[in-house]
């Protein structure tokens, strides 16, 4: 038995969360936030549709497996090292480039860090998530 009310307004707030979740993870180079609190905001958003709608409508909102996203999370972890340990010889030393866009725009390895955390934090608590909702073979 469903809620009609709160099924409505699932939609809403699912994508307000997802927006949310990548201002946290943004925001996560100079102050609190970064890929694991966005990761775990993003999961939330999609276990409201799951309990509004049940694990079928948050499967087809997610439009990957989250086994895949936890693989791909990993790679960008991973290959946001390499340039640490080819420039100085040390892995995870993580590099910034200036860019003369907007003041002085810096760029770095440890945005591509955080993100492949986002998305390993949002395909593990998502595969747990998804696997509740599965009906329980005989």
């Amino acid at each position: 038995m469903r809620s009609l009310i709160f099924s409505a307004l699932a939609r809403p707030l699912f994508g307000l969360m997802l927006a949310v979740s990548v201002i946290i993870l943004f925001r996560g180079h100079n102050e609190p936030g970064g890929g694991f609190v966005g990761g775990l905001v993003a999961a939330a958003g999609f276990a409201i549709l799951a309990l509004a709608d049940g694990g079928g409508r948050a499967r087809a909102a997610l439009r990957v497996h989250p086994v895949e996203l936890m693989g791909a999370g990993l790679l960008l972890s991973f290959v946001s090292g390499l340039p640490g340990l080819f420039s100085n010889g040390s892995f995870l030393t993580h590099l910034w480039i200036t860019l003369p866009v907007g003041g002085g725009l810096k760029l770095g390895t440890t945005m591509v860090f955080d993100l492949g955390v986002y998305l390993v934090v949002l395909g593990g608590v998502l595969a747990l998530i998804l696997r509740l909702y599965e009906e329980p073979s005989a």
